[in-house]
């Protein structure tokens, strides 16, 4: 196996192994990778031999990759059938996440939550237990809004593809961090 498969390959392997820390599943994210290693266009068929998987299972989560918008479907001349390749900027890539994260995952918790808080509100007032309770709940909802606005804030310099943006956003944090630590009598970093 030559330098170049062995690393595909590793890269493939560890990219499925991290798949739950951004929301899919291991097929569907050794399908982005294989495809992201890759220059050129790949088709079922291939992905299929390559990762070892069904064409049910190639096929349903080249679905998905094409849905979130991390895979597009190309066109091969003199061919038939359909041919896949992955987005290649890694800023593209983080943003595409991101949004899909907040859409799949913040959204549907914010939805239940709101309505959690009209089945509080039926009761009027409510108790001391109930009013609490209520409390917690519009809590989270802000929680909920301030990581989706933060998240919101910090794409556009994802989309702007230049770490410098970045970077000097966290020194500015960083020295936040160090600013409070020092007023609390805490090192930064420590609960």
């Amino acid at each position: 196996m030559s330098t170049h498969a062995e690393a595909v390959r590793q890269f493939v392997l560890y990219w499925g192994e991290m798949a739950p820390a951004w929301g899919i599943n291991r097929t569907m994210a050794q399908i982005h990778a294989l495809l992201f290693a890759e220059d050129e266009a790949l088709d079922t068929d291939t992905i299929m031999v390559r990762l070892d998987i069904s064409r049910g299972n190639a096929n349903m989560n080249l679905r998905n990759l094409l849905d979130w918008g991390l895979v597009s479907k190309v066109q091969q001349p003199g061919s038939r059938k359909d041919w896949y390749t992955a987005e290649k900027d890694v800023w593209e890539v983080a943003a595409i996440i991101i949004r899909e994260r907040q859409n799949r995952e913040l959204a549907p918790v914010r939805e239940n939550l709101n309505q959690t808080l009209e089945i509080l509100g039926k009761d009027g007032a409510g108790d001391a237990q109930t009013e609490a309770f209520r409390e917690r709940i519009r809590d989270f909802i802000r929680f909920l809004d301030f990581v989706n606005e933060f998240s919101e804030a910090m794409l556009p310099y994802i989309n702007s593809k230049t770490s410098a943006s970045i970077q000097n956003l966290l020194k500015l944090a960083q020295t936040a961090r160090m600013v409070t630590g020092r007023f609390t009598g805490k090192k930064p970093g420590t609960p």
